[in-house]
């Protein structure tokens, strides 16, 4: 699998899941099967630019959305974006990530939000790459 294809396909996931729409209907839409928008998805298929773009007009955005912020295939290694930026967009394009986003943008008290940013970090393990890129700077 590609990494292009995959963060292509976590952000056609993402977009779905944001206007509530299922693998089902987004497939009718394509003249697809919902199978083949689980491949998508997942970025074991490569979706094709004219089914990409017919994915732009049916979810009303430019084809770019869809790589905005998205690995550069020939990415050198060290500051590149790499996995952790894909696992973001996975995780945003799960129902978990989607609901979660969802209700923290509707806190309007930025310590209340501050508090929750600081209790989650409190909670999860430490973010290796963060770290090395912390220690490389000092």
């Amino acid at each position: 699998m590609n990494s292009v294809d995959v963060y292509v396909g976590a952000r056609l996931r993402m977009r779905r899941a944001m206007l509530n729409m299922s693998q089902s209907k987004l497939g009718s839409l394509l003249g697809v099967t919902f199978q083949q928008v689980q491949k998508y998805e997942k970025g074991v298929n490569r979706i094709s630019a004219s089914r990409l773009k017919q994915a732009a007009s049916v979810f009303d955005v430019d084809v770019d959305w869809f790589y905005e912020g998205g690995p550069a295939e020939d990415a050198a290694k060290g500051f590149a974006e790499g996995p952790s930026r894909l696992l973001d967009v996975q995780f945003l394009s799960t129902t978990d990530g989607l609901k979660l986003n969802r209700a923290f943008a509707r806190i309007r008290d930025p310590k209340v939000r501050r508090r929750i940013i600081d209790l989650v970090e409190s909670l999860a393990p430490p973010d290796e790459a963060a770290q090395e890129a912390a220690d490389f700077v000092r």
